[in-house]
């Protein structure tokens, strides 16, 4: 993984002193909290529900063990003792005092992390494929490219103070594990017709109050023109995208209001006054940071591990973990490990201090001290070998964290909501926890099947329910939480917006809800292995429209 170089460790460095005189002033009422605003979401500190949150980036989504044990300690010393991963694969603490964050910050800068640009209208943390450097289909491995991005984007000084919040996303795969077309610019590693490496680029894509799948507008650019094809976007949206209103300023708005061919017409002409410019990319730097992620020292084993396999058929239990949470490896003989942090009955995402000790102990002993950060809001151990599966497996189950669920219904992607955030207007968590423990049987939720399930507090949509299979919004009805329900979303090579599929459901009703559409779906089913996405494009809306306005289990569906 990327180490820090002199200018990295003595920025940060920097950084903290700066943020601590300015809390000082703030907590001494020398400056206003508006005053402060704009200083502290500079360093990743929200104003919360009730209490400040501090966002701490993990750029694409790598951690090494001596990190996690850091925000482990964090969590233990400086919250209630856990941690919560998020969608763009940072961590965030929901309760630390004010006056201790710049002592968080001096923590984590001993190790290498920070929290800047984790907010503000900048480009936030990078992300990429959690998969990345390990999957069986990929190109070339993303990170070295979202390191690259992360390097020339941290206080850029034209990028600062963009119209509004900027998010990027890299995947170096045919399969999107990185939701790249949700993305204000999403990148695609491919190869062209002479077997060159390059990127397809997305723009526009976003969800929150307009969800938009976003739309090419390059299907090759060479490695070399990246920064500055990616500068002429930029320069762009910061020229013409709207300031005037908060809800129309993301480059969404912008790509929809001008068209795609007018918008990549600006984007081309932009960048042929300066793509052979100082911003091309040298192969000797590409070369140099790909070395941060040269692959580990991997043992020569044979891809069939005969006590594996003996120890997957004689323990269901184990087999349905590997089935669901164990994905193959580029390497003959080892695995990627996904580590659920979605157990049932738990808050999605969450992670206690204690926990993240014992990844990091296990990142150490089966997995080359590196542990990766999910855009699901799990965590990975990206390379174990076969043989080690099942000790791994024990000592997961030891800890609670060897559910296997990973691409099912309680595998949800969860946003704090009305618990913390002063956005939301209901609920999710508590939610999520009821749904979970409904579909606690694993032999329902094998026979049901890939099936993602989304849930947000508010239309800011942080819990990505558009592009859920089935997605959860959280509204508010005259002081009453209610839940709107959408179908059919994907973040994926396939993806789309879900649609409504009517009126929404009472907090009592909504898991019921739930369960209908489920049911419904297993009813409609071509197969048992059609997915739950395939049955809704086939048979459309209409059959879940009718199963649930008329069901004793979706009852009292409140009035639009």
């Amino acid at each position: 993984m990327y180490r820090y170089d002199e200018f990295d460790a003595t920025f940060v460095r920097e950084r903290v002193r700066q943020f601590r005189g300015q809390v000082e002033r703030r907590l001494a009422g020398e400056i206003t909290e508006d005053q402060f605003r704009p200083l502290r979401l500079q360093n990743g500190v929200y104003l919360q529900l009730h209490a400040y949150m501090l966002r701490v980036a993990i750029p694409y989504g790598t951690l090494s063990s001596r990190q996690l044990r850091k925000l482990g300690y964090i969590a233990r010393r400086y919250d209630r003792g856990f941690g919560h991963f998020t969608t763009r694969q940072n961590i965030q603490y929901n309760w630390p005092q004010l006056d201790e964050i710049p002592a968080i910050l001096d923590h984590l800068a001993e190790v290498e992390m920070h929290a800047i640009q984790t907010s503000g209208n900048c480009i936030r943390n990078v992300t990429a494929d959690h998969y990345a450097g390990v999957a069986v289909d990929e190109i070339e491995d993303p990170r070295v490219y979202a390191e690259i991005i992360r390097q020339w984007s941290t206080l850029h000084p034209e990028f600062a103070f963009l119209p509004r919040k900027f998010k990027i996303a890299v995947t170096g795969a045919p399969t999107d594990r990185a939701a790249i077309r949700v993305h204000d610019i999403g990148l695609r590693m491919l190869k062209n017709e002479s077997d060159e490496v390059g990127f397809e680029v997305w723009v526009g894509g976003g969800l929150g109050r307009t969800p938009v799948v976003g739309v090419p507008i390059r299907s090759f650019l060479p490695k070399q023109h990246l920064l500055s094809y990616l500068e002429s976007i930029l320069r762009v949206y910061n020229q013409l995208g709207r300031r005037d209103n908060l809800y129309k300023a993301r480059i969404k708005i912008l790509v929809t209001a001008t068209g795609t061919e007018e918008f990549t017409r600006l984007v081309e002409e932009e960048w042929q006054s300066i793509k052979d410019s100082a911003l091309t990319l040298p192969q000797e730097e590409i070369d140099r940071i790909q070395t941060y992620f040269a692959p580990p020292a991997y043992e020569s084993l044979p891809d069939w591990q005969p006590e594996f396999e003996a120890a997957r058929k004689a323990n269901p239990e184990f087999g349905r973990w590997v089935q669901s949470n164990v994905k193959p490896h580029k390497v003959p003989g080892y695995a990627i490990v996904d580590v659920s942090l979605k157990p049932e009955g738990g808050a999605p995402g969450d992670a206690s201090g204690d926990q993240m000790d014992i990844v990091a102990d296990l990142a150490d002993e089966y997995s080359f001290g590196e542990i990766r950060v999910t855009h699901h809001q799990n965590l990975v151990l990206a390379n174990v070998r076969k043989q080690d599966l099942f000790a791994l497996w024990q000592r997961l189950s030891a800890s609670k964290m060897a559910t296997a669920n990973v691409g099912f219904i309680t595998d949800m992607i969860a946003c704090p909501g009305l618990d913390y955030c002063n956005l939301a207007n209901a609920r999710s968590i508590p939610v999520a926890q009821r749904i979970s423990r409904h579909f606690s049987d694993p032999k329902r939720i094998a026979d049901i099947g890939e099936l993602r399930l989304n849930i947000s507090g508010c239309i800011n949509a942080c819990g990505h329910h558009h592009v859920g299979h089935i997605g959860i919004l959280g509204v508010d009805k005259q002081g009453e939480e209610f839940y709107q329900i959408t179908l059919g979303g994907s973040s994926r090579d396939d993806a789309s917006v879900g649609k409504i599929v009517g009126p929404s459901f009472s907090t009592e009703d909504v898991v019921g809800a739930i369960e209908t559409i489920v049911d419904t779906y297993l009813d409609k089913r071509a197969s048992s292995d059609e997915r739950f996405i395939d049955t809704y494009r086939r048979i459309g809306i209409d059959p879940f429209k009718e199963s649930l306005y008329g069901n004793s289990k979706a009852r009292r569906p409140a009035a639009e």
